[in-house]
């Protein structure tokens, strides 16, 4: 057995767009995969060794989701394009910060050895981006903060919150932000899609 298919990998939000691909590229390259979410993917089966279906809203949830695995690659999120995430300010901050809490607290729980915390690009100050010919925003340009409502607040809160982990209990804690990515396999439809796919819906329907 190599290296690799002993090294045991979970993917949260396996079942959504990015997280449906990452599955595929860490089988790609040879890890045994997780994958965990409320759904199946919604266009092709998952290629995942093992797919559990779990809401991470709840402790016990997370804490089976992270067994037997040494890394955890966390993308699971209440979340779609900004019509959505801008009208449900309330149950999506609440949603993400019991997914996000949990899931660290089971990583400490669990001796994970290495967490990818998946973050967003909402996290950055609308003072900071007025202008159409915004330049590029560094890391640093999130503080001081003034982030999209709700799911920039949670999503910035659950950076820090990373780092304490990381501070606190030596979580090897790793925190990446996207930038409104799209693609093949995205929603389309239902309300969570991403503007990208949502106009090119429009036009095919056209």
């Amino acid at each position: 057995m190599s290296s690799r298919k002993m090294r045991r990998i979970v993917v949260t939000g396996a079942g959504g767009f990015i997280g449906h691909h990452l599955v595929k590229h860490l089988q790609s390259k040879g890890y045994w995969v997780r994958g965990v979410d409320l759904k199946m993917p919604e266009y092709e089966p998952s290629p995942a060794d093992e797919f559990l279906q779990a809401d991470l809203r709840f402790f016990e949830h997370c804490a089976r989701a992270v067994q037997g695995v040494q890394d955890i690659y966390h993308l699971a999120a209440d979340m779609g394009g900004i019509g959505y995430i801008t009208s449900n300010h309330a149950a999506l901050t609440r949603n993400n910060v019991l997914i996000n809490s949990h899931m660290l607290e089971a990583a400490r729980l669990g001796g994970i050895q290495r967490y990818l915390y998946t973050s967003s690009a909402c996290v950055y100050p609308s003072f900071l981006q007025h202008e159409t010919d915004v330049t590029p925003l560094s890391e640093e340009q999130a503080i001081p903060a003034d982030p999209e409502k709700g799911y920039g607040w949670e999503k910035l809160f659950t950076e820090q919150l990373a780092a304490y982990y990381h501070e606190d209990h030596g979580l090897d804690v790793r925190i990446v932000r996207f930038h409104n990515i799209y693609g093949p396999l995205g929603t389309y439809e239902g309300g969570k899609e991403k503007a990208p796919a949502a106009i090119c819906r429009k036009v095919a329907e056209a």
